[in-house]
């Protein structure tokens, strides 16, 4: 009799862990958005950004993976390329804010002045449940501009 409730336990288990390695998989990780943006900025050195940035944009299946997109900025806060949403592009938004009236894209630009590469915490609309949720981005700098990636935090 013992060994049913080991196996019956030990099922469950399994059905739990299934579970939630299934929702584990709705969501990308801080790994997954390092490596998009490394791949990204591959990318833009091997293709040149004109290429690189209309890949972004048009949401090439190499650079878009469930909640996860690359963006790409300008030190001076110009949108150059935009993995969720195409009307950012070519667009200035250093005065841009979250909902707690955080001004990220100037955060954004003034760390990737001072630093190779970066994490930055804000609240932004994500794609998937179209929702406003807190935010990282990962972010590497490429030239004069900010290459990133970010994950929606739970």
């Amino acid at each position: 009799m013992p060994w049913k409730f080991v196996t019956i336990t030990a099922a469950a288990v399994l059905a739990g862990s299934f579970t939630a390695a299934v929702a584990g998989n709705d969501w990308a990780t801080r790994d997954e958005a390092q490596a998009m943006v490394r791949k990204a900025v591959t990318f833009v050195k091997t293709e040149g950004p004109e290429k690189a940035y209309a890949a972004f944009t048009k949401k090439s299946p190499d650079f878009i993976d469930r909640d996860l997109y690359v963006v790409v900025y300008g030190l001076d806060g110009k949108v150059l390329a935009h993995g969720a949403n195409e009307k950012l592009v070519g667009k200035e938004m250093i005065e841009a804010q979250d909902v707690d009236g955080k001004f990220f894209v100037k955060e954004r630009v003034e760390l990737a002045k001072t630093n190779a590469t970066f994490w930055q915490d804000y609240k932004f609309v994500n794609p998937v449940s179209k929702k406003i949720e807190p935010k990282q981005m990962y972010c590497e700098r490429l030239g004069d501009t900010a290459v990133c990636g970010g994950v929606y935090k739970f």
